[in-house]
């Protein structure tokens, strides 16, 4: 859900988007830390937030790391 986000924001189109771990986080409403893999060897972290569902809102993309590897560890950032 958060795919049009990401590549409008990191400015690339991706062909591959495929998320292979996530972490999460209990806020005011959910806190995602996500791997996902964006090509053959390239990883990216996304950190998305989900508000409480009676605020009817969808998820977010608050922030994200590119660069990564499928062996870099995923942590809360």
């Amino acid at each position: 859900q958060v795919k049009p986000q990401f590549e409008s924001r990191a400015g690339r189109n991706c062909a591959v988007f495929t998320a292979i771990a996530y972490k999460t986080q209990v806020v005011a409403g959910t806190m995602y830390f996500i791997k996902v893999q964006v090509s053959d060897a390239e990883y990216v972290h996304l950190k998305v937030f989900l508000s409480l569902p009676h605020e009817n809102l969808g998820p977010s993309l608050v922030s994200f790391q590119t660069g990564k590897t499928r062996d870099d560890p995923l942590t809360y950032f």
